[in-house]
């Protein structure tokens, strides 16, 4: 076990990268500020998976916080040294309104950061970002990298991912982003692309989900599996840990570590993993042959010192094995 290294807030804790990333801060050194949202008590989520992490019991409080309430993070950032701000309203169905979904990520985000302000301890906030604010554009570029941003408009006429989901990602990424500058406040912020790999939620991570549909046989997700671009779980949360102990961190860090087609994920599916009985219709394969492959770069991120660690074949092994200990498969 690492030494003390001070206190941090990880927001929206139950999540899927935010818990693997607050077991990992633990045993980093950390002691970590988990905020969660409120819940009727009917409604309370078993938080075991958490409190029972090694050190839990010694190094990590909940607190409730939500978007909804901007002050409502203020408590679980006091004396904190950082902030991960992982929590973000996910209607990727677009069951609410464009407006309201971007109004509460950005006044509740606008809160988080005031708080670190005033908290006078906190000396960064990592954002995590996702694929969404830099890949829905009409450039057809053959690299995209840290200085593209989606097209809104394009992002509202998506029928991939809910649209309140990309707008809000984007708006709110740009704001974090100008509040830092503003307000003097170290930002960075980290694009991920779908997060595959191992779990410690008791529920299967929508992105796990959906990087196992040929698996699951789920041939409505199959379109989202097109062009795939993928990054470790471990992988994703050692990126955050990296960009917020690296002096050197600005702004937009991609992090992309595998890329892959429909046709080359069917292939290594159905050839390293044949109990399972995998098909695609005609029409698919067709179509993903012909489909352009743009060149995700993490160079940032690599040239400033990080290292992949896990490969695509590693993430497919530790999330169908996390499956099968949680019973899913």
């Amino acid at each position: 076990m690492a030494d003390d290294k001070g206190t941090v807030c990880v927001t929206g804790a139950t999540g899927y990268v935010a818990s693997w990333l607050i077991m990992r801060l633990l045993q980093h050194g950390y002691s970590v500020h988990a905020t969660i949202r409120s819940h009727h008590d009917k409604e309370k989520k078993d938080l075991t998976y958490l409190t029972n992490l090694q050190e839990a019991t010694k190094k990590l409080k909940i607190f409730h916080a939500d978007l909804d309430d901007s002050t409502s993070f203020e408590k679980a950032i006091q004396g904190c040294i950082g902030v991960f701000h992982l929590a973000h309203p996910m209607d990727v169905q677009n069951q609410e309104p464009e407006e309201k979904v971007t109004k509460r990520a950005m006044e509740g985000t606008l809160g988080i950061l005031k708080a670190c302000l005033e908290s006078k301890t906190v000396k960064k906030l990592v954002y995590t970002s996702s694929l969404t604010t830099v890949m829905f554009n009409d450039k057809n570029l053959d690299v995209v990298d840290e200085d593209i941003w989606s097209d809104i408009e394009i992002c509202k006429s998506s029928n991939l991912v809910g649209s309140s989901y990309m707008v809000s990602k984007i708006l709110t990424e740009k704001s974090v982003l100008e509040f830092g500058k503003v307000n003097g406040l170290e930002v960075v912020s980290l694009v991920l692309p779908l997060v595959v790999g191992p779990f410690i939620c008791p529920m299967i991570p929508s992105s796990v989900y959906l990087a196992l549909a040929m698996i699951f046989g789920d041939e409505k997700r199959y379109e989202y599996l097109t062009n795939s671009y993928m990054v470790h779980t471990d992988d994703a949360t050692s990126a955050l840990i990296f960009l917020f102990e690296c002096d050197n961190a600005n702004e937009r860090f991609i992090c992309s570590s595998d890329q892959i087609s429909f046709y080359q994920l069917y292939e290594l599916l159905h050839q390293r993993y044949p109990q399972f009985h995998i098909t695609i219709p005609n029409s698919m394969e067709t179509k993903n042959n012909d489909a352009k492959f743009t060149e995700l770069s993490s160079r940032k991120l690599l040239d400033s010192g990080f290292k992949f660690k896990y490969g695509v074949n590693d993430m497919y092994d530790a999330a169908i094995q996390s499956c099968k200990e949680k019973g899913i498969l």
